[in-house]
């Protein structure tokens, strides 16, 4: 289901400013700002429907490499339904997954290699450790909202009480067990193919 609008020049300039901005937010990965990705481009703008975004974000995290290639992907559909499906489309498609990577990459990217040179130089200061500390609660709670936003887009209710209990204790065995994560994604797997979650 592709519908087609016409973007402007002004449009994709908001696109990659918007993207600039919200690299900044990016601290659990690209991953973590998906929910207000949803609410910028599903929502505000229209430029992609729910089926669009979820699909995006789950062709990357299936595929190997890094998951913030859903982004790339997201911009390849604004720009195929900028154009629709001909070979200007392509080319579109090819530009808004150009836009939006250099967008959600370039600030991020900046910041992260100046904010490690002088972290690693100040690794024994208090704030520097404190700093550390105090982002493990902010990651996760950023990779929750993502969760339930894309739980929500594709049907599933998210008031089901065995996901999220499935969800805590994965959770806890993470957070107090060695157990390789593949074990889990294993066992996950295989409580969803027997229809349990």
């Amino acid at each position: 289901m592709t519908q087609v609008f016409a973007l402007q020049a002004m449009d994709w300039l908001n696109l990659f400013l918007y993207y600039l901005s919200i690299s900044l937010l990016a601290v659990g990965g690209a991953i973590a700002t998906a929910p207000d990705m949803h609410r910028y481009l599903v929502n505000q703008q229209a430029w992609l429907t729910d089926v669009q975004f979820n699909a995006s974000i789950a062709i990357a995290q299936a595929a190997p490499g890094p998951n913030v290639l859903f982004v790339a992907l997201i911009g390849w559909h604004v720009g195929l339904n900028a154009a629709g499906a001909s070979p200007w489309g392509w080319a579109l498609g090819l530009w808004g997954a150009l836009v939006c990577m250099v967008g959600i990459m370039l600030p991020s990217t900046t910041l992260t290699w100046l904010a490690t040179r002088w972290a690693h130089r100040n690794r024994q200061r208090r704030s520097v450790r404190a700093f550390k500390q105090g982002m493990a609660p902010v990651v996760i709670g950023l990779l929750m909202a993502a969760t339930w936003v894309l739980g929500r887009g594709q049907g599933q209710p998210t008031t089901d009480a065995l996901l999220w209990l499935l969800a805590a204790v994965v959770a806890v065995l993470v957070w107090r067990t060695r157990l390789h994560l593949l074990w889990l994604l294993a066992a996950g797997a295989l409580l969803g193919a027997l229809g349990w979650v």
